[in-house]
This record gives C-alpha cells, sequence and structure tokens, in this order.
C-alpha cells in the first residue's frame, strides 16, 4: 500500500537494529496514566475505495460557495481567479527548493519573491515589503511587535472596528508579553475617536481599512495623530482588492501595512491556507518580520536573486531576531502574483470597480426589504444591515433555502446583545444581478 510502504519485516529489521522488541518500547516514557484503555472511537480498517466513498459522501454534505447565491465576507472572500494561476503555478520554473537558502538552484522562487515584494509595495503605497507572511492576523501581531521593537514603548491601541479574529491573534500573541493592548469599544458606525486613547506610551494604533463592519475612512487625521504622540499607525486591510479603489494606506501615513492576500489569485479553500501581507517604510526595514529577497549580479555580471536581511532565529542570534516565521507560504504568494500580473494596473482597478458597484446594487436591493436597515454610508465591496430581528437564526433558514447570505456579527462577537441583529454582507464580480434578486427575494420572505 502507498500508506503503508513498510513491510512487517522491514520493521522488524528496524526494531532490532536499535535494540526495541517491539514499536511500544519506543513510548514507554509516556506515563500510563494517559495512555488510551481502549482504541479510539474511528471505524476500523477499510478498503482505499470504501474510505473514497465515505468521504466523497461527507463532502457531498457541504454547500460549495459557487453552488448557491454567495454573499458571505468578514475577511474571507470569493473571487474568480483564472484558470491561468493554476496552470503557471505547476509550471517546473516554479518548482524550486521549498525554502530558498542556496539562491544558485532557487531562482524561479527568489524571482517570483521579489516581483511579489514590488507588487505589493505599489499596492500599499509602501516603500518596501517582504516575501509573504502566513495570513493576515498572524502578519497583524507581528506589526504590534514591530512597533514595540521600533518605538521601545509597549501599549497597542486596538481600533474596535478591527477584525476580532486579528485582534484575539494579536492578544494570543502579546500574551506572555508585558504589552498593554487596549482594544476600543465595537464601532458599528465608523467614528470611532482612537485618538483619544493615544498618549505618550502608546507603540502602535491597529485599524482596519475598510473596517470590520464595512466602513472606509481617511486615515490621514489619524495617523497625524499617532506620530505626534511618537506611535507608528499599523492599517489592516482584509479585502486586498479595495486598494484597487481607494486611497492606498501609504498614501494616508500608515508606517506598517498588513493584509490577507487570499482576495488575489487564492480560492476560499475552506479556511486556508491564506497569504500575509506585510510592507513598511524602508527606514523600518531592518525591523520587519520574514524574509526579504533582493537583486543582484553573478560573477559575469548577469542579474540574479538572493535572500538578504533573514532575520529569524536561524540565521542570527536569538535575541537578535525580528520573528521566527518559518515559512512565506510560498505557493499562495505565487498565485497571487500571478493572478495579479495578469490584471495589471488597469485590470485590478476595473476589478475593484466592479466589486464595488455590484455592492452598491445589493445595498438598494436590500434596503429596500421591509426589516432590513443599511448601516453604512461607506462601504467598498462589503457593508452591515441591521435586521428587525436576531440575524443569525435568519442566515441559518436562508441557508436551508440555499442563500449563503452572509455573516452574523453575533457569531464573530458573541455575548453582546446589541449586535445580534447585525449581519455583514458581501457582493464580489462573481455575484449576478439574478443572484441578488434571488437573496433579496429570499430574505424577505424569511422576514415577512
Amino acid at each position: 500500500m502507498r500508506y503503508l510502504p513498510l513491510s512487517a519485516a522491514d520493521r522488524a529489521a528496524m526494531l532490532e537494529r536499535i535494540g526495541a522488541s517491539a514499536v511500544d518500547d519506543l513510548f514507554r516514557d509516556v506515563p500510563a496514566s494517559v495512555l488510551l484503555k481502549k482504541p479510539v472511537d474511528l471505524p476500523g480498517h477499510a478498503s482505499e475505495m470504501e474510505v473514497e466513498r465515505d468521504l466523497v459522501g461527507m463532502a457531498a454534505r457541504n454547500v460549495p460557495a459557487g453552488a448557491v447565491p454567495f454573499f458571505v465576507g468578514a475577511g474571507a472572500y470569493r473571487h474568480h481567479v483564472p484558470a491561468t494561476v493554476d496552470h503557471i503555478i505547476q509550471r517546473g520554473e516554479f518548482l524550486t527548493a521549498y525554502t530558498p537558502y542556496q539562491p544558485e538552484i532557487s531562482q524561479g522562487t527568489l524571482q517570483y519573491l521579489f516581483e511579489f515584494q514590488t507588487q505589493v509595495a505599489l499596492l500599499t503605497g509602501m516603500e518596501v515589503a517582504n516575501a509573504s507572511m502566513y495570513d493576515g492576523s498572524t502578519a497583524a501581531a507581528e506589526a504590534v511587535l514591530m512597533a514595540r521593537r521600533i518605538t521601545k514603548r509597549k501599549k497597542a491601541v486596538i481600533s474596535g472596528g478591527l477584525h476580532p479574529h486579528y485582534a484575539d491573534v494579536i492578544g494570543t500573541v502579546t500574551r506572555f508579553t508585558d504589552d498593554d493592548i487596549v482594544r476600543a469599544p465595537v464601532d458599528v458606525t465608523g467614528s470611532e475617536d482612537l485618538v483619544s486613547l493615544v498618549d505618550e506610551d502608546t507603540s502602535c494604533v491597529v485599524v482596519q481599512n475598510p473596517s470590520l463592519f464595512g466602513h472606509v475612512r481617511d486615515l490621514r487625521p489619524l495617523a497625524d495623530a499617532v506620530h505626534q504622540a511618537g506611535g507608528l499607525l499599523i492599517v489592516v486591510v482584509t479585502e486586498v482588492v479595495s486598494l484597487g479603489a481607494i486611497v492606498p494606506p501609504g498614501e494616508m501615513g500608515a508606517d506598517i501595512v498588513v493584509c490577507e492576500g487570499q482576495s488575489i489569485g487564492n480560492g476560499l479553500n475552506f479556511g486556508g491556507p491564506y497569504l500575509g501581507l506585510f510592507a513598511t517604510r524602508q527606514k523600518y526595514v531592518r525591523q520587519m518580520p520574514g524574509r526579504i529577497c533582493g537583486q543582484t549580479v553573478d560573477a559575469d555580471g548577469r542579474r540574479g536573486f538572493v535572500l538578504t536581511l533573514s532575520t529569524r532565529e536561524q540565521h542570527i542570534r536569538r535575541e537578535k531576531a525580528t520573528s521566527n516565521i518559518c515559512t512565506n507560504s510560498g505557493l499562495c504568494a505565487l498565485a497571487f502574483t500571478v493572478h495579479l500580473a495578469l490584471l495589471g494596473e488597469a485590470g485590478l482597478r476595473r476589478l475593484a470597480q466592479i466589486n464595488h458597484t455590484r455592492a452598491a446594487m445589493l445595498v438598494d436591493k436590500l434596503a429596500a426589504v421591509p426589516g432590513v436597515e443599511v448601516v453604512n454610508d461607506t462601504f467598498f465591496n462589503e457593508f452591515t444591515v441591521r435586521l428587525d430581528r436576531p440575524a443569525a437564526p435568519v442566515i441559518e433558514e436562508l441557508a436551508r433555502r440555499k442563500v449563503l447570505a452572509g455573516v452574523p456579527v453575533s457569531r464573530l462577537i458573541p455575548g453582546d446583545e446589541r449586535l445580534a441583529s447585525l449581519m455583514l454582507v458581501a457582493s464580489t464580480e462573481v455575484n449576478r444581478e439574478a443572484d441578488q434578486d434571488v437573496f433579496a427575494a429570499t430574505l424577505s420572505e424569511v422576514l415577512s
């Protein structure tokens, strides 16, 4: 069997070589009190065909995003990914070493990462970007740690419009440090006052744009106030396609920009793997986590690519490391780079325009439904609606009627009854007007 390559004779020979009489001898240091007294409650041995049949049956219980009208967002968005992307990322030029420690055999990997960095810097309006990170949430946590190293301060102010999963990751990463994480109240309106929370101890302010609730903000006044106090502004972008339409964070005074890059080149994939983007100012480059790819020339003057400023624990002394990030989500970064290269600047702007137009159309349709109030006055492709009853049961009923309508805020922020009637709704380029009509009509039926 391909999954069990060793025969009983092979295992017996290995045990004899290391002086063990049975496999159980290898685990004799495990206390008996933690060992299972009976087998795990799982099905017994089955053939490959039987297992495949069972798994296909289990998978069929899912409702794929492309099978029904789909309006779910909240940090993970359904966009069209051209077939060309999957074709190109499987080409042999890119199938070089996973970690490009030896540049002479990793030029394919290093070149696309170099191009990726350039794309991210241009998208965010920043001067330098790294060769990607795990995902947007862990990139946000790394940004907070980076701000502390730069400012030598320990207070981080977290916007009430930041995705709560991002805020939770920041809290987890700083749990065993003495950082002071100040989370502002939940901001449904997009008019929170973060400046009042900034003082001389503030290392950074973390704000999402567009916010969790879809609001698009001019961050320049906040950036000015944070800089005047000696802190840094960290901007989080969970929907990277929005950067084709709104002012880039760098042009609004951001010092560090982190994004979830899933929307470009990567499908929903049931939650992962995803792709973290990280960009900053040139003057902070030596405090930036992760890796950077650089361009150089070889002994014959030919262009080549290398890793540079790889400031993690494998490369430099532990106390000088800026991060222990061990991977750069390479395949997802490659897919991002290929898709964005196919789009080009004009294509990205057009894609962003279509996204906003589709969302505006849906806003008008839902606002006409009795019992629905649209909260936003600004948005990109996602917005918040308030229903005349708790949103979670409504969304469940819509799902039973084959409409995946959105995300109840109560799922992201449980326990606050004031938020129970709120629903996040996203509409991208894949949503046809017919899908929107079905959504509005079905929602009207459920609420009637």
